[in-house]
């Protein structure tokens, strides 16, 4: 029942993502005043010159310490207006030090969902990664404090109190790894030099498992975690969970109902839209009017093989995995490249075995899709940008309406209405 969990193969590694420096090595920027005799043999003996639109140089100078004394030697020179070295720039965006955001291409990649600015204009609204906002994770528990053999995942930290509704006790722990991985993807901590990065990482999970250890649930016990994370405050409820396709709505009462219980009470609820790569209408639920349904995506920003289409396809985010086959329209004819593995989404999480973390490889599905869309949730009610307090409906809207419009122009069934953009939503 599990909304799109792979296996893992093991850890993987990654080295910090390298920063340029404050100068461009070995570049000089000169001009000269008008009317100025031997530029070019003054700029010859200094290295190789180029004319910039305006009428200054760009000089690159070669040899080790070369550029200081060429600096000092073309501002000593009365005919020169300025000499400068070349500074560099980058994005305003927040780059992370975590080790494993090199990994992320869903949260920075060119289709990823624009994190790094997203984060920096957060933190504008004094909203530092969503700090403050509790999102349930309704899934196989997640690693959120140690208990007997099983330990706390190192780069979870803030949580509020959970339940488990499996096996009816108040410690919701994870016996399988799909939900901790899930609540990574939310609010891993970031830039704190260990493991991946979080879209929401100021954000609290409250840890609420519907799900056994091999990935089960029953509609009884996910109603009833849907109504405790209400009942307990959450602002946000994630479920990378779905049932068959052959479930109808006169199958689940009890889980509707408590759905639009959570709606009326003003939680934002999203789920996925399935992995059995039909094009039909989704699996609950998916198909409920009062969830965002979310289709997953490839790190090449093609509809995922195994992720669903259909009429209530809200948005797209990153799932990874192989990309779908063509479909007739042309952003799938350039972007989609059938036949290979794809690149995985990496949160730490669990290893087999649960006694240690890594971020593994295998992870991919709408599953990892639908956290994207509850850690922008969390990002855009903290931010205060529709008020203190908005409407499910208004942080929906907000999410579709800035959507990055991929597949055919306009909401299609395979891609709703488009890849999430994290700046954009918080622009």
């Amino acid at each position: 029942m599990l909304g799109g969990f792979a296996a893992s193969p093991g850890p993987a590694s990654a080295q910090p993502v390298q920063r340029a420096g404050p100068y461009v090595p070995g570049e000089l920027i000169v001009r000269y005043r008008p009317g100025t005799r031997g530029v070019a043999e003054a700029l010859s003996r200094a290295g190789t010159a180029r004319r910039l639109p305006g009428g200054a140089m760009r000089l690159r100078v070669a040899g080790r310490g070369s550029v200081h004394e060429a600096l000092d030697r073309f501002r000593r020179d009365r005919d020169v207006a300025y000499a400068v070295r070349n500074p560099t720039a980058r994005a305003s965006g927040f780059y992370p030090n975590d080790p494993g955001f090199a990994l992320q291409w869903n949260l920075a990649g060119p289709y990823g969902i624009n994190m790094p600015d997203a984060w920096a204009l957060a933190s504008a609204r004094s909203a530092p990664g969503g700090r403050g906002v509790v999102v349930a994770v309704l899934d196989t528990g997640v690693a959120y404090r140690a208990r007997g053999r099983l330990r706390r995942a190192p780069d979870l930290h803030s949580f509020v109190r959970g339940y488990d509704f499996v096996d009816d006790d108040p410690y919701p722990l994870d016996l399988n790894g799909h939900g901790t991985h899930v609540a990574g993807t939310i609010a891993e901590a970031t830039n704190n030099g260990i493991g991946a990065a979080g879209v929401a990482y100021g954000a609290r999970i409250m840890p609420v498992r519907t799900l056994d250890a091999s990935g089960d649930g029953d509609a009884v016990t996910i109603t009833r975690g849907i109504r405790y994370a209400v009942r307990h405050g959450a602002e946000v409820i994630n479920l990378s969970l779905e049932f068959p396709p052959s479930v109808g709505a006169a199958q689940v009462p009890e889980v509707l109902d408590a759905i639009r219980e959570a709606r009326a009470r003003g939680v934002v609820i999203t789920t996925v839209a399935g992995n059995e790569g039909r094009s039909s209408d989704l699996p609950f639920p998916g198909r409920s009017s009062g969830v965002i349904a979310v289709a997953a995506t490839t790190s090449h920003g093609c509809k995922g093989s195994y992720s669903n289409t259909g009429p209530e396809v809200d948005v797209a985010a990153p799932g990874g995995g192989p990309d779908a086959a063509l479909s007739d329209d042309a952003w799938d004819a350039a972007h989609c490249r059938p036949g290979g593995a794809g690149r995985s989404i990496y949160q730490q999480t669990l290893e087999p075995g649960l006694l240690r973390f890594a971020l593994p490889a295998g992870y991919y599905g709408t599953s990892m899709a639908a956290p994207h869309v509850a850690g922008l949730a969390a990002l855009i009610i903290a931010s205060g940008k529709l008020g203190p307090h908005p409407a499910p409906v208004a942080v929906q809207r907000l999410i579709e309406q800035t959507a990055r419009d991929i597949g055919p122009p306009g909401y299609d069934a395979r891609y709703g209405y488009g890849l999430v953009d994290a700046a954009a939503a918080l622009r």
